[in-house]
């Protein structure tokens, strides 16, 4: 009985000693090492969300919400290993967004959090091409409105006053010459015939 019992003594504190080591080692779920943009960051903007984890994952999901909650469509997540990568399709507007996320550990056992992190205002930046578009507009319209001006100055004539003048003329001369020929032979042209003595 003294040597079974020993044995059972033995057996059971080997047992305890292994379960002692490998316990927190099964109970260690995978964590996030760190993600792209950071925790709390502040960025200009964010073009691929990329997030590393401690051990290989599986199954990632991952999803971009505004600060009022609105829900950003993204690219579809790719697990590599200990990293998922997500593609963010538009540029993102300023202000506070959030990253929600969760993937499947190396043990099995799902996990999640999230990443708060705010995009700088990009008003500055937007408003410029606008403010160059229209200063620009004013500059054109300019452009195209004096050649217009001077068409419809034409030196200072129009073009339909010209061509009166010359049909004026035309008929003057016409007029001038129907005359002549109507006069006699020996009386010059437009002389009123001499009064005859009595």
């Amino acid at each position: 009985m003294s040597s079974l019992f020993r044995r059972t003594l033995v057996a059971v504190i080997g047992c305890g000693l292994f379960l002692t080591v490998t316990a927190p080692a099964a109970l260690a779920h995978d964590s996030l090492k760190s993600s792209s943009p950071a925790k709390g960051a502040t960025v200009s903007g964010v073009e691929t969300i990329e997030l590393e984890y401690s051990s290989r994952v599986r199954f990632p999901l991952v999803v971009l919400r505004t600060a009022a909650g609105q829900t950003i469509k993204l690219g579809e997540p790719q697990a590599d290993g200990p990293k998922v990568r997500t593609a963010v399709p538009g540029p993102l507007a300023g202000g506070s967004y959030v990253i929600a996320w969760r993937v499947v550990s190396s043990d099995g056992h799902p996990i999640e959090g999230e990443i708060p992190f705010t995009v700088k205002g990009t008003s500055s930046s937007s408003t410029t091409p606008e403010t160059a578009a229209a200063t620009t507009a004013p500059a054109v319209s300019a452009q195209t409105s004096r050649p217009a001006a001077a068409a419809q100055g034409g030196g200072g004539i129009p073009g339909w006053l010209w061509a009166g003048l010359a049909a004026l003329v035309v008929l003057g001369l016409a007029i001038w010459l129907l005359s002549r020929r109507t006069a006699g032979p020996d009386e010059p042209a437009g002389q009123p015939d001499a009064p005859r003595a009595p």
